[in-house]
C-alpha cells in the first residue's frame, strides 16, 4: 500500500463521521436559516442595496496604503470562490442530487448573500494593522475582539489553515488533473508540476502579489466563461423554460433526476446546499479574511460587506448557473459521460466540438490556480493571527504547495469529503460568532442606511458614535480620513495587538 492509499484508508472513517453529523443534520438546516434570519433583520439588503455593491468596486484605496482596493479584495475572494466548485462541483451536484440541486444552490446563495455581508462587515470593523502597517482581520479577530473568546479564534484559525492552506488546494489540483487527463492524456505528475510552478512565485510574494494576480486573471476568465455560457443559452433559448421547470420540479421531489438517479427533496437539498457552500463560501468565514484587508469605498465597514455579498452573486447565481445550464442543454446528464470535470467537459464537447474539453481544461487551470492563491491568502491571515512569523509562514507556503502535488494523485471522493468536513467545522465556529455579533452588524447597517437616506452618497463610519464597542476596535482606523494615517507607527507592538 503506497502513501496515498494509506492516508485515504486512515482518513476515510474520521471524515465520514464528521460529515455525517454536520451535513446530514446540522449545517444543511442551520446555514439557510441563518441566511433567512439575516435577510429579514436587514430588510433583504442583498436586494435593496444591490446597486451599492457595484458602486463599491473601485480600483484605488484613496491614498490609504494600509489596505488593498475593494476591487482587489473582490477579485481575491473570487479567486478562492471561482474554482472547481463552479465547473466540477456543479456537475457533482447534478449527478448525485439531480437538477433540483441547482435550485437549492440558488436558495443558499440568495440568502447566503446576507450572511456574507454580515461576516465581511464585521471583519472590516474589527480589523487591525500588522507589523508592516497592512490591514489584517477576519473571523479570528471578531471572535477575539468582539466576543472576547480567544480560544475560539485560535480554533477557527487552525481549521482555516487546515482547510484553505492545505485541503482545498488539494481539491483544486485533483479536479484539474482529471480535466487535463481527459483533454490531453497528460499524467498527473506533469499537472502537479505545472500548478506548483504557477502558484509558487505568487505565493512566495505574499498577500499583495496574490491580490494583483487575482485582479488580472479572474475578471478576464469569468467574463470569457460567462460569454460562452450566454451563447449556449441564446442558442437554446426555446429550451430555457423546460430546463427551469425541470430544476424546480426536481427540487421538491416531484420528478426523479435524469437517468433514474435519486432526485428527491432530501438529496437535492443536501447536495445543493453542500456544493453551494463549497462554491460561494457564504458563512464559512473565509472571504472575511480578505475583506478585512481592504480599504472600503466609501469608508464604512458595510460597504465592504456589500462587495463580498456581490461575490456570492457572481459565483453561484451567475457562474454556477451557467455551468448547470450548459450541462442540462447538452443532454449528457445521466449518460455514461462520467462525473465531475469529465461531465462538464463532455457537455462542452456537445456545444463547442473538440475544443470544448480543451477550454474547460484551460479554464480549470486558471480557476484552480487562482483558487490556490486565494486559499493561501486566507491561510496566511490566520497564521499571522496565531503569531506566525517568517519561519511559520515559510512552512505554510511549502505545505500548501505540497498539498497541491498530493491532490493531483489522490482519489476524488476522499479529497472532496475531506474538504466538506473541514468546511463544515469552520462554518460552525463562524456561524456562532456572527450570530452572537448580529446586533453589531445590524447597528452598522442602520448607520449606513441612515446616512444614505440623509443624502450622503458616501457614508462614513465614525467610531465615536459607537462608544459601546469600547476598545474592541482600532479606533485610529475609523477616525482618520483614508491616507491620513499609514499605520506605520507602533510597528513594534502591532503584531501583539493583532493577536490581543
Amino acid at each position: 500500500m503506497d502513501v496515498v492509499q494509506w492516508t485515504e484508508t486512515l482518513l476515510s472513517p474520521i471524515v465520514d463521521a464528521i460529515n455525517g453529523v454536520l451535513w446530514n443534520y446540522v449545517l444543511v438546516a442551520v446555514l439557510p436559516l441563518v441566511g433567512v434570519w439575516f435577510s429579514l433583520r436587514l430588510g433583504f439588503i442583498q436586494v435593496r442595496r444591490f446597486p451599492n455593491m457595484i458602486r463599491g468596486l473601485v480600483r484605488g484605496t484613496g491614498g490609504d496604503n494600509a489596505g488593498i482596493s475593494p476591487l482587489q479584495s473582490l477579485a481575491t475572494s473570487l479567486a478562492s470562490r471561482v474554482g472547481t466548485g463552479n465547473l466540477v462541483g456543479v456537475a457533482l451536484a447534478l449527478g448525485v442530487g439531480g437538477p433540483g440541486a441547482i435550485f437549492w444552490m440558488w436558495v443558499a446563495a440568495f440568502f447566503g448573500m446576507s450572511t456574507a455581508y454580515v461576516e465581511s462587515t464585521l471583519a472590516q470593523l474589527y480589523k487591525r494593522r500588522d507589523v508592516h502597517g497592512h490591514y489584517r482581520g477576519g473571523p479570528a479577530l471578531y471572535m477575539a475582539h468582539g466576543l472576547g473568546r480567544r480560544w475560539l479564534a485560535a480554533a477557527f484559525s487552525i481549521c482555516l489553515i487546515l482547510a484553505f492552506g492545505f485541503v482545498f488546494s488539494a481539491v483544486q489540483a485533483n479536479s484539474l488533473t482529471e480535466a487535463v487527463t481527459v483533454a490531453w492524456g497528460v499524467p498527473p505528475g506533469w499537472t502537479a508540476i505545472a500548478l506548483v510552478a504557477f502558484a509558487a512565485p505568487v505565493i512566495f510574494g505574499g498577500l499583495r502579489r496574490v491580490a494583483r494576480a487575482a485582479e488580472l486573471i479572474i475578471p478576464a476568465m469569468a467574463l470569457v466563461y460567462l460569454a460562452l455560457a450566454l451563447w449556449v443559452v441564446v442558442s437554446h433559448i426555446t429550451e430555457v423554460p423546460a430546463a427551469i421547470g425541470l430544476i424546480l420540479r426536481s427540487a421538491f421531489g416531484l420528478e426523479q433526476a435524469a437517468g433514474g438517479m435519486l432526485g428527491g427533496l432530501a438529496v437535492a437539498l443536501l447536495n445543493g446546499v453542500k456544493r453551494g457552500l463549497f462554491s460561494n463560501e457564504a458563512g464559512m468565514g473565509s472571504a472575511p479574511n480578505i475583506a478585512a484587508s481592504a480599504t472600503p469605498s466609501p469608508h464604512h465597514p458595510a460597504s465592504q460587506g456589500l462587495v463580498q455579498a456581490f461575490g456570492v452573486f457572481v459565483d453561484t447565481l451567475l457562474i454556477c448557473t451557467a455551468t448547470a445550464l450548459m450541462i442540462l442543454f447538452s443532454g449528457v446528464l445521466g449518460t455514461e459521460a462520467g462525473d465531475g470535470a469529465a461531465l462538464t467537459q463532455q457537455a462542452m464537447a456537445i456545444h463547442f466540438g473538440d475544443w470544448g474539453p480543451t477550454f474547460i481544461a484551460v479554464a480549470l487551470f486558471f480557476f484552480a490556480g487562482t483558487s490556490i492563491l486565494g486559499n493561501y491568502a486566507y491561510a496566511e491571515s490566520a497564521m499571522v493571527y496565531l503569531g506566525g512569523r517568517t519561519r511559520a509562514i515559510l512552512l505554510l507556503r511549502i505545505g500548501s504547495l505540497a498539498m497541491v502535488a498530493w491532490g493531483a494523485f489522490a482519489q476524488l471522493d476522499i479529497v472532496w469529503n475531506t474538504a466538506d468536513a473541514a468546511m463544515g467545522l469552520m462554518a460552525m465556529f463562524n456561524l456562532f460568532a456572527v450570530l452572537m455579533l448580529s446586533g453589531v452588524a445590524i447597528r452598522l447597517t442602520r448607520d449606513y442606511d441612515a446616512q444614505l437616506r440623509a443624502g450622503n452618497a458616501s457614508p462614513r463610519f465614525d467610531a465615536a458614535a459607537f462608544p459601546e464597542l469600547g476598545e474592541g476596535i482600532d479606533r485610529s482606523i475609523w477616525t482618520a480620513a483614508p491616507g491620513e494615517a499609514t499605520g506605520r507607527e507602533g510597528d513594534g507592538v502591532a503584531a501583539d495587538a493583532l493577536r490581543r
